[in-house]
């Protein structure tokens, strides 16, 4: 009798526990949202995986962009391979262009390493990819390897241009060069038409090595080969290539003296919240951790009730 009244009050208690469990998960589910409750792990997974990205995923077969990264055999480890990780597995073909070939897989462009180098070394890219790959992408942009790119913003801004016709966009800067050329770290990228006539300058002996700073000596080119400075900024006039990280520009500042890359801003420099655009495309000087921190930012926080500011059932509409 004994054992049988232990065993009644076991599984009277199993049961209390099952209904408080029941009644618990459904006064949570009234009180948080349905996808994050502890009752409903399996509706958690799915609510992050499972998104609607029929734009993005529109424009990646519209607007083809062939990424090309700058890096060097000792970066392999420390930061090309989080570019590879992250952003970079987001452009319809990447390549790692580097001084020698390796199983990474680099492509070895046959040049010295150094700053001295690096505008050979974006020759020869661009050499590589008009002579390999020209007809794999629309448009091709060119990365530093620690550069963080959203390329579906980058999709976005160039579904509004013709790659046959001469162009190039990115941050622009106005010294040195009378229109003006792209920032070099924030990252540009050429029409299908300026790559050609980039690769056509060399060949024609239009355009030298005549300088070792990269972006400069590429802007000199462009303006030769008749190849305009697209404007990159969104609606509102807000930029979407940065030479710097975000903290750099969010920021209000007291009056000072600003620093050089304002000073060389094209167009009239903002900082504070207004001064980067919701569909930025690019940030520099982003080491491996914040790579990966702007990918959750990027990719995966999502503020919940939050009515974003881009309209997508619209923004679907205008690009079809």
């Amino acid at each position: 009798m004994r054992k049988f009244q232990c065993l009644i009050s076991f599984l009277t208690g199993i049961a209390v526990s099952v209904i408080l469990s029941v009644t618990f998960c459904s006064i949570q589910r009234n009180l948080t949202p349905f996808a994050v409750t502890p009752c409903n792990i399996s509706i958690v997974r799915l609510g992050v995986t499972v998104e609607n990205r029929s734009v993005a995923l529109e424009l990646r077969h519209r607007v083809r962009v062939l990424c090309w990264v700058m890096t060097l055999p000792l970066h392999l480890q420390s930061r090309t391979q989080h570019v590879r990780a992250t952003w970079a597995k987001r452009c319809n073909k990447i390549l790692f262009m580097s001084s020698k070939e390796t199983p990474f897989p680099t492509v070895g462009l046959n040049v010295s390493e150094g700053r001295s180098q690096l505008y050979w070394k974006t020759i020869r890219a661009f050499q590589y990819i008009h002579r390999h790959h020209l007809d794999d992408a629309d448009w091709f942009l060119k990365a530093d390897d620690d550069t963080f790119v959203v390329i579906e913003n980058l999709r976005y801004g160039l579904s509004k241009h013709n790659t046959e016709e001469p162009l190039y966009f990115g941050r622009r800067f106005k010294p040195f060069v009378e229109q003006g050329y792209m920032s070099g770290g924030a990252g540009y990228v050429l029409s299908k038409e300026a790559l050609r006539r980039f690769v056509k300058g060399f060949a024609d002996g239009l355009c030298k090595h005549s300088t070792e700073i990269e972006d400069i000596g590429l802007g000199h080119c462009m303006e030769t080969m008749k190849v305009s400075t697209g404007d990159s900024r969104d609606v509102m006039g807000r930029q979407t290539f940065h030479p710097y990280p975000p903290d750099y520009y969010l920021l209000r500042q007291l009056t000072r003296p600003l620093p050089w890359h304002l000073i060389y801003d094209h167009y009239k420099p903002v900082e504070g919240p207004e001064c980067c655009s919701d569909l930025a495309i690019s940030f520099h000087y982003i080491h491996a951790v914040e790579m990966y921190t702007l990918e959750y930012y990027t990719y995966h926080l999502r503020p919940y009730g939050y009515k974003y500011r881009i309209n997508l059932d619209k923004l679907l509409n205008k690009i079809n």
